[in-house]
């Protein structure tokens, strides 16, 4: 939601790219249509099922953890998923004539997925102006990550300066069947942290 607000702030017309592979709720996908009719041009939800690879906590049936953040990679990394959803965004950007792709990774994804890390997002912008047509041609590719140096706190500050509603976003790994925050995963907690360290209220509604 940030890193599309930023995209229409730069004077970006946005085509936002859902990708439904299959995770274990399907609240996101519904938080992503409300945040597309607010910001996005186009919305494209792309169905591909990465249950069928498994790995994941949020792709196979392996418990989301609820104990605090942990060390190394946690469980709930899906195998790939940023450079999986990065190439259909490429396909989709080149098709539609397209040459900025926005991806929304941030600081404090580092430490526990490689697929979010400043090398990983420049490794693929020279992978994309290699791979395809329009980059051997001259015709270049850019992948921006505004938000790779924030905090959450930052985030949310972000957030309130755009105007944007922060009630429409969803973050939680393992949300109850009514679609509220469990409170307790990974993400809930970097999220209402970063609300906190923020100082403004959280919208989310926990379990």
């Amino acid at each position: 939601m940030v890193c599309a607000g930023i995209a229409r702030e730069r004077g970006f017309s946005v085509v936002a790219l859902t990708v439904d592979y299959n995770q274990r709720h399907r609240v996101e996908l519904e938080a992503a249509r409300a945040i597309a009719a607010v910001l996005a041009d186009r919305h494209i939800i792309l169905p591909l099922d990465l249950r069928a690879f498994g790995g994941s906590a949020l792709t196979s049936d392996i418990a989301v953890p609820k104990d605090g953040l942990g060390e190394g990679i946690p469980v709930t990394y899906v195998p790939a998923r940023n450079t999986i959803f990065l190439s259909l965004a490429l396909g989709l950007a080149e098709a539609s004539g397209a040459r900025d792709i926005f991806i929304g990774v941030n600081a404090l994804d580092y430490s526990g997925y490689p697929d979010c890390r400043p090398e990983f997002v420049a490794g693929f912008e020279r992978l994309a102006n290699l791979a395809t047509k329009a980059g051997v041609e001259g015709d270049r590719f850019a992948i921006h990550a505004p938000l790779e140096a924030m905090t959450k706190a930052d985030i949310a500050r972000e957030a309130q300066r755009l105007g944007l509603d922060a009630a429409l976003s969803h973050s939680c790994y393992d949300p109850a069947p009514d679609g509220r925050a469990c409170g307790r995963c990974d993400a809930c907690r970097l999220r209402a942290k970063g609300f906190a360290d923020a100082g403004l209220a959280d919208p989310t509604v926990y379990a």
